[in-house]
């Protein structure tokens, strides 16, 4: 019997209480958490990490949260200075996956934006891509082929999003489609709260052979208002060492391969 004289919840039991307190206080720590419920540390750890791999609770340092609605996007000033480290070596590793001779198509964003360097090593390659600033650092790379899509000028992220946009890359074929995104989880996918993204990121899957999400883990567990794809709809996803393993264990649930990189991956 519990201290109240009532027998003790069963682990679904408490996992969906603890649910509920989270979607009415939005974050908890674990010794708030072993007080509701009178049990132990490990226990709540448990519980968390089930609940994150099914994507309904997000870690936090000496906590746990429930997801958060991203409003609007950060622009490309704010996210050039954040996560240096991590972005190099995620680039590193999504550039891995390319070879001599593909067409690749790579989405706005200054994570894919540090894949430039890699992408102009490699011979016979042409580069598609909605984002200005890569087209700018691959004008010196004058063997390699490069298409801008055009569409409506976005200032705030140096890119081009909307239907213009969508129509040119439905005319094209990709072997592998690099796509960005600024919120990710597992239940929601991959979303944006700015519409006019959307049908880009769709028309660029729907025209590749291979579809690889490059994306931060401290963008895990937030959503915006409009979805672009759910997580299954990739063949890889590309994150840093700091995304937990149960949230990466139900990710490769669903199908999708996760490649967790550490900053010391980059290349020095």
């Amino acid at each position: 019997m519990g201290s109240s004289g009532e027998p003790p919840l069963i682990p679904d039991q408490r996992r969906e209480l603890l649910l509920k307190h989270l979607r009415r206080d939005g974050v908890l720590s674990v010794q708030q958490i072993t007080q509701i419920f009178g049990v132990s540390h490990m226990t709540v750890r448990r519980d968390i990490a089930e609940l994150e791999s099914r994507g309904l609770v997000f870690t936090v340092p000496g906590g746990v949260r429930i997801a958060s609605r991203l409003h609007s996007e950060p622009s490309f000033q704010d996210k050039s200075v954040v996560e240096q480290p991590q972005k190099h070596a995620m680039a590193y590793a999504a550039a891995e996956l390319v070879h001599d001779g593909m067409t690749v198509y790579l989405d706005a964003g200054t994570t894919l934006l540090a894949m430039v360097p890699h992408l102009a090593e490699h011979a016979e390659l042409t580069v598609v891509t909605n984002d200005f600033g890569a087209v700018e650092q691959l004008f010196p790379a004058s063997h390699l082929t490069v298409i801008h899509v055009g569409g409506r000028v976005e200032p705030d992220n140096h890119s081009s999003v909307g239907r213009l946009a969508a129509a040119t890359i439905r005319q094209l074929a990709f072997d592998i489609a690099f796509v960005s995104t600024s919120s990710w989880d597992l239940v929601r996918g991959v979303t944006t709260p700015s519409a006019p993204k959307v049908e880009v990121k769709q028309a660029a899957m729907a025209a590749a052979q291979q579809s690889v999400l490059v994306a931060g883990s401290s963008k895990y567990g937030t959503f915006g208002m409009y979805k672009v794809a759910g997580l299954d709809a990739f063949d890889t996803v590309v994150t840093d060492a700091s995304l937990t393993e149960a949230a990466a264990h139900g990710i490769r649930s669903a199908g999708t391969d996760v490649r967790l990189v550490g900053a010391e991956q980059a290349e020095v």
